[in-house]
């Protein structure tokens, strides 16, 4: 990577990996799988699962990216010995973000759509079957997908094609900042609502016997799966960040202060949501409907009820841009790293051919909602979901971990010379049969539940 392809600032790396992992994993579904796995047993869960398994392995991310200094497709190429095969798992992890892309900027895009209709006041005094067939509406117009989806594209490629360092660096720092003090004024808000405390109960205290009811092993599988789904590790998207910074600080520290802005963001989700469905009588358990069913019904219906809905909608939009500049950013890079193009060209051709591989997500819900690939109520979407969340994810997780642990890949000294290098915490030198055995061992059971979850 030429020095103008680095970052400017340590604050910029934290702040940009830590927006890649921050997006619709942390306020849309964080939310809605505690309240379905029972709140506060599964919160301590997904806390020990981010500890063991999602700090290390991005630790590892990082410092393939860093040691290469090369975008995710090309990586492997540097670290590898000659004559094996690693470098196969470059290419997956580009498909795997641009397929994440082409459903998560359609899921993007109605989230905008929300932010400006509550902004507009079109909710105002809106009955739950109004605000039901909305988003029904929504989903059953082509034109309204594929036009929001258009603006999170365009929105993200402008952003891109601006620069590394003036445009994806400056703007995210500003839209995280932003992020963070709207969380803190729509929790605080949701304290003073009464019946609160209820909701404060059900997601911080632990309630074991609702951890019963559900099935601890099940519990326990959910939260790592949410553990690995929301810091977006596996297909390269934190890698690329590695490959932008410097050699000043080591990197076990980095990816812990990343981890903790991760899962303040979640938390607080969860500190708004769960008070606020509390004081409304709403059921915790609503799954995805949640965001764009539930949460309109109590804005709609609350004193200032358009102020808190356009916060909450503007909240989760720079939730869900924050990712989407991020992975497009993996895209960008891999596609300049393989032709050599300008960033604006490349950004360009990118942005075009991410808005039409979008599209049939966005004619997943209407014109091809006859589709149906996993089974009766599925479509488009979760199929892209499935092959990213269900394997590309955990299988790239697993292929990073033997990577830099075994001699048939990087090995584990390599890896821990470059991850120690610098200031700042180190990675201990004894966790290499934990990495190498234990934790491969973990991950192939999420993949194996994961898909007999999906087809059993």
């Amino acid at each position: 990577m030429k020095e103008q392809n680095k970052l400017k600032s340590r604050l910029g790396f934290i702040l940009l990996s830590a927006g890649c992992a921050i997006g619709l994993g942390n306020v849309w579904k964080f939310p809605y799988i505690t309240g379905q796995y029972g709140g506060g047993v599964f919160l301590i869960l997904y806390f020990l699962m981010l500890i063991m398994f999602g700090i290390p392995v991005m630790t590892m991310e990082f410092a393939i990216g860093r040691a290469a200094q090369k975008a995710p497709v090309k990586m492997y190429e540097e670290l590898e010995p000659k004559g094996s095969k690693w470098h196969i798992h470059g290419v997956a992890g580009m498909i795997g973000c641009i397929l994440l892309m082409m459903y998560y900027a359609v899921v993007a895009g109605w989230i905008v759509r929300y932010f400006i209709k509550f902004l507009k006041g079109d909710f105002a005094g809106a009955t739950p079957d109004s605000i039901g067939a909305e988003f029904g509406n929504m989903l059953s117009s082509p034109g309204i997908n594929i036009g929001y989806t258009a603006v999170v594209v365009i929105i993200s490629f402008v952003v891109l094609a601006i620069g590394l360092q003036k445009g994806l660096e400056n703007i995210t720092k500003y839209m995280m900042a932003l992020l963070l003090i709207i969380m803190v004024v729509l929790a605080i808000n949701s304290f003073t609502m009464p019946g609160s405390k209820e909701g404060l109960k059900f997601f911080l205290l632990p309630d074991l016997q609702r951890t019963k009811e559900i099935g601890f092993p099940r519990v326990v599988m959910g939260a790592l799966n949410q553990a690995f789904f929301t810091l977006s590790i596996g297909i390269g998207s934190m890698a690329v960040f590695g490959s932008y910074i410097n050699k000043d600080r080591s990197l076990l520290g980095e990816s812990v202060n990343i981890t903790i802005l991760d899962t303040l963001v979640a938390v607080t989700a969860g500190l708004i949501v769960f008070p606020t469905c509390f004081s409304y009588g709403i059921d915790v358990n609503a799954g995805p409907s949640l965001l764009f069913i539930t949460m309109p019904n109590v804005f709609a219906n609350m004193q200032l009820g358009r102020l808190w809905g356009t916060l909450f909608f503007l909240f989760m939009s720079f939730a869900a841009l924050s990712t989407a500049f991020a992975v497009y950013e993996n895209v960008v890079a891999n596609v300049m790293e393989l032709t050599k193009l300008k960033r604006k060209t490349a950004c360009l051709v990118c942005g075009i051919s991410m808005f039409i591989l979008a599209i049939p997500c966005a004619l997943g819900f209407n014109l091809w909602s006859g589709f149906a690939p996993l089974g009766e109520g599925t479509g488009v979407l979760d199929l892209e979901d499935f092959v990213v969340s269900n394997l590309l994810l955990p299988i790239g997780a697993i292929v990073y971990v033997l990577f830099c642990s075994t001699r048939y890949g990087w090995g584990w000294n390599s890896f821990l010379k470059e991850a120690n290098e610098g200031v700042g915490m180190k990675m201990p030198g004894w966790l290499r049969n934990y990495m190498r055995f234990f934790v491969p061992v973990v991950l192939l059971t999420i993949l194996v539940v994961g898909l007999i979850d999906i087809f059993g």
